[in-house]
């Protein structure tokens, strides 16, 4: 075991002094003359649901692909696990990887491959030496912790419906048991049903498995139902970030906007129904 992998299995272990996952210190990303984030600074706590939002444009989907390495910044610096993202060897860009779980938007599974094959793709990465059957059955596992019935494990993508694709996606996300997960939009495109019922999923996986969540969504039911602090992405930076009662308080044209509109009470109220009242 490396320096980095060590350091980042004292960072992640019960107890640890220092709560933060994931750490983003003076993030710039440009595209060209466009400054898309500067000065962006940013904590993800262990074990809790962090909702990003931000209008168009703020680069939210940008700054999780550059946590996780998809896209070097132009300046600053982000640790994951304690581990410097930007610098790591391979050792500790693999501890990384195998620590991290993401749901892209679109699901991002590969259409070819049944659901069962999509889940073991990062089995087959990361463990080449499990056998054909311990991966058959971890794949398995994975599908009915998503809320998948047994029998989607050999169905391919197309033959699903947008809710559950987007279920498999988070079987796979959840493959190698990963202690932080990434989830982009996921109630995108879902009845108001469906989007209940995967948020519903996501507070149990993360109650269950003691998950650290990163959950990018422009969903006011989302932010109200299951997110333990908001990050507002406005103004090439985090404009502010906090439990909800705290950042719907916060002076900005954007953020009133937002959380004073019609949805933001229908949300409030929807959540205010419910809370189970407290006992006196």
């Amino acid at each position: 075991m490396s320096a980095q992998e060590r350091d980042a299995d004292a960072a992640t272990a019960p107890g640890a002094d220092d709560e933060i996952i994931v750490r983003v210190r003076g993030l710039e990303n440009r595209f060209g003359s466009q400054v898309v984030h500067e000065g962006l600074d940013l904590d993800v706590r262990r074990g809790e649901i962090l909702g990003v939002v931000g209008g168009s444009g703020t680069g939210k989907s940008v700054l999780m692909r550059t946590i996780l390495g998809l896209r070097t910044p132009d300046a600053g610096s982000i640790e994951v696990f304690g581990i410097d993202a930007i610098e790591a060897d391979d050792a500790g860009r693999s501890y990384i990887e195998r620590h991290t779980g993401v749901l892209f938007q679109d699901g991002a599974l590969f259409s070819s491959l049944t659901v069962g094959e999509n889940v073991e793709v990062p089995l087959k990465e990361h463990y080449p030496g499990l056998s054909a059957s311990l991966r058959y059955e971890l794949a398995l596992l994975k599908v009915k912790l998503a809320g998948l019935p047994a029998d989607a494990l050999d169905k391919l993508p197309s033959q699903l419906s947008g809710g559950m694709r987007k279920r498999a996606g988070v079987a796979r996300a959840l493959a190698l048991d990963p202690p932080l997960m990434f989830l982009d939009e996921p109630t995108a495109g879902l009845d108001p049903i469906g989007a209940a019922a995967f948020d519903d999923l996501v507070r149990t996986l993360q109650e269950a498995l003691g998950l650290t969540v990163f959950l990018i969504t422009h969903d006011l039911d989302t932010l109200y139902a299951i997110c333990d602090r908001v990050a507002v992405l406005a103004d090439r930076r985090v404009l502010a970030i906090g439990p909800l009662s705290e950042v719907e308080r916060v002076d900005h044209p954007w953020v009133q906007s937002y959380f004073h509109g019609p949805r933001a009470r229908a949300a409030r109220a929807a959540d205010s129904a419910n809370t189970p009242a407290l006992e006196a």
